[in-house]
């Protein structure tokens, strides 16, 4: 039973991060873009660090040596690929029109996009968080420590996604109260998502699903730092000396969390 209160409150923690483009109604577009590519930058770091520090060694303690582990992290990179680009998940990560939308500039453009590009944006969004419930309460069935460093790691790149999420349902038409209901309720997709994981594990030797599914949560890590996140950074907005090491000193504080925790679950 703990595990189910700790991976269910976790997700429902998870979900509430969807309702992070509410920030946009009160900031402007420059102050907005300098903080969501802050923000993406600390992701980049916590969920490098989450692989890296918590999941693969983990990974590698429960599943012993050989290419085991390698291959299911391989498998997740090669998941997660594959999943993007079905869902298009391209619309969601931080488009400067985007962003624009979310502070009431650029209205004039969400009647061109209309319901499509809201609509897919939703469907994936669904898809994503059904994700992350599962790999959350996966994590959590294999210790509290990786339960724990998986929900932080998932916050950390959900918080920017969700404020660019909801800029993109803006851009696409919708009023922002309603975008951010919309966003909310896709949100608690996280929900449904770790009550499958749970419910299969009770019916199936548990242990095994979740330490299956821990090496290829940590190539889904890995896949979204590398592909969608790490290039966001690289963008024109970066060339500036000073924004890189700002995001450089945001990439080192996720990965110190990171490392704080380890030091903690070993103390």
């Amino acid at each position: 039973m703990p595990i189910w209160v700790y991976a269910l409150g976790s997700v429902f923690i998870v979900s509430l991060t969807s309702l992070a483009g509410a920030i946009t109604l009160s900031l402007g577009p420059k102050r907005l873009q300098k903080l969501l590519f802050l923000l993406v930058a600390f992701a980049v770091g916590a969920m490098l660090g989450g692989a890296l520090l918590h999941l693969i060694p983990e990974s590698y303690e429960r599943l012993g040596g050989g290419p085991r582990t390698g291959l299911l992290v391989l498998a997740g990179v090669m998941a997660f690929f594959v999943l993007e680009k079905f869902l298009h998940w391209q619309h969601q990560h931080g488009a400067p029109e985007a962003i624009e939308g979310a502070t009431g500039h650029s209205h004039d453009h969400g009647h061109s996009h209309g319901d499509p590009l809201a609509t897919m944006s939703i469907v994936g969004t669904v898809a994503h968080h059904l994700i992350d419930g599962a790999v959350v309460a996966a994590a959590y069935g294999v210790s509290i420590e990786a339960g724990l460093v998986t929900t932080l790691a998932v916050m950390a790149h959900e918080v920017p996604q969700q404020i660019g999420m909801f800029g993109i349902l803006v851009y696409a038409g919708l009023k922002p109260r309603r975008a951010l209901l919309y966003n909310f309720l896709a949100g608690l997709a996280t929900i449904p998502g770790a009550l499958l994981v749970l419910l299969m594990a009770g019916e199936t030797s548990g242990d095994a699903l979740y330490t299956w599914l821990l090496p290829v949560t940590a190539g889904s890590f890995l896949y979204v730092a590398g592909s969608d996140l790490i290039p966001e950074l690289n963008r024109r907005h970066s060339y500036p000396a000073t924004k890189a090491v700002g995001q450089l000193a945001m990439m080192l504080l996720g990965i110190g969390l990171m490392a704080v925790l380890l030091l903690l679950g070993h103390g």
